[in-house]
């Protein structure tokens, strides 16, 4: 128990110290690079760095002598700006860890990322890690990967399994809290409406763990004011473009649209398009609140287009190699590592956005 106390507050610090980076720091700009493509994803890609390069902050060295540790990755895919981002955080990470990384690109697929699962533990990495597309659907394989004694680290996104030993850990934001956010700033804004104010909602993809849990969170805190009603809902597939489709048929299916939550930025971002195509003014017209805070995202909330933006920090990736440190070297870690992350007004994003890294 005394290690994991450690490795859990070790985990937490890095948790910090990538949010303050995410605040703090200037950084590159991540774009929407694409959605859902239907080709079968790239042959795994194998990046290494010498194991004599500095690790990331705060990771042990405890590795056997000569020994490179080899991480499997298998990535959802490249729908939005936040996950450019955190594809990008995870390689950078894997480098300056001194780690071998092999990275598969799902492209959304879940059954893309069971075969690269697969791939991996033919392999023989040392650790597997995932963002999984959706939440159902994984045991099989994961205890194969069990059977075959590869640790798994779930990152971002979880599992409805009930068998929690198929996995050492999940880091990542909790997005029941993330609707919960949404919700609030709601509750908050229309406090004193004496009419109902209509809310359309853009899911994000279907049966995934944010797309679930952020809509359950939002629901829950809006449930407390009977005026605030969710008119129509959904899936935007987290991709700007199918947000935009879906915010086109929205607006022409329903004349009084108050208010728009939608799961991330991107989907956001193309519902503006679709507003302003419609004659309307994002922000003043329609009020806006998104997920992610992505530079893109921030930019849309300083120019008064979106209204709140709760933050979902995709720089993960140090905190997934303190993780594939501590378990390669036989230590437990806490079963769910929490990202801390923040809120931001149009206001706030306004002040935040000069110093914004993703």
């Amino acid at each position: 128990m005394k290690s994991k106390k450690k490795w859990g507050s070790g985990l937490a610090l890095a948790a910090l110290i990538a949010l303050t980076a995410a605040c703090g720091n200037n950084g590159n700009n991540a774009s929407n690079s694409g959605g859902d493509a239907s080709s079968a994803p790239p042959a795994s890609e194998s990046s290494s760095a010498s194991p004599s390069a500095s690790p990331s902050a705060g990771a042990s060295s405890e590795a056997p002598a000569g020994k490179t540790i080899t991480l499997g990755f298998a990535q959802v895919g490249a729908e939005s700006g936040w996950r450019t981002a955190n594809t990008k955080s995870i390689q950078d990470s894997a480098k300056n860890a001194g780690f071998e990384l092999k990275f598969s690109d799902a492209q959304q697929k879940q059954e893309n990322q069971i075969k690269a699962i697969r791939s991996f533990i033919q392999q023989k990495v040392d650790v597997i890690a995932f963002s999984p597309v959706v939440e159902s659907g994984w045991d099989t394989v994961l205890k194969e990967a069990k059977d075959a004694g590869i640790p798994v680290i779930l990152t971002d996104r979880a599992v409805d399994s009930k068998d929690t030993t198929l996995y050492k850990t999940f880091i990542g934001s909790d997005f029941v809290e993330e609707g919960k956010k949404a919700g609030q700033w709601l509750v908050d804004k229309y406090k004193d409406a004496s009419e109902d104010v209509n809310i359309v909602e853009l899911q994000g993809t279907t049966g995934s763990a944010p797309a679930n849990d952020r809509k359950a969170g939002f629901q829950e805190v809006i449930a407390s004011n009977p005026h605030l009603k969710i008119i129509a809902s959904q899936t935007g597939d987290f991709t700007r473009a199918k947000g935009k489709e879906v915010m086109q048929a929205f607006l022409k299916a329903h004349k009084d649209i108050d208010v728009l939550y939608a799961h991330n930025d991107d989907m956001a971002l193309g519902a503006i398009q679709a507003i302003e195509a419609a004659g309307l003014k994002p922000g003043e017209d329609i009020v806006i609140i998104s997920v992610d805070a992505v530079k893109d995202g921030m930019t849309a909330a300083s120019e008064g287009k979106i209204n709140f933006i709760v933050e979902c920090n995709p720089l993960l990736g140090p905190q997934l190699m303190e993780a594939v440190q501590a378990v390669v070297d036989g230590k437990e870690i806490e079963p769910r590592i929490v990202t801390k992350e923040t809120t931001f007004t149009s206001e706030q994003a306004k002040e935040a956005l000069p110093s914004r890294e993703y």
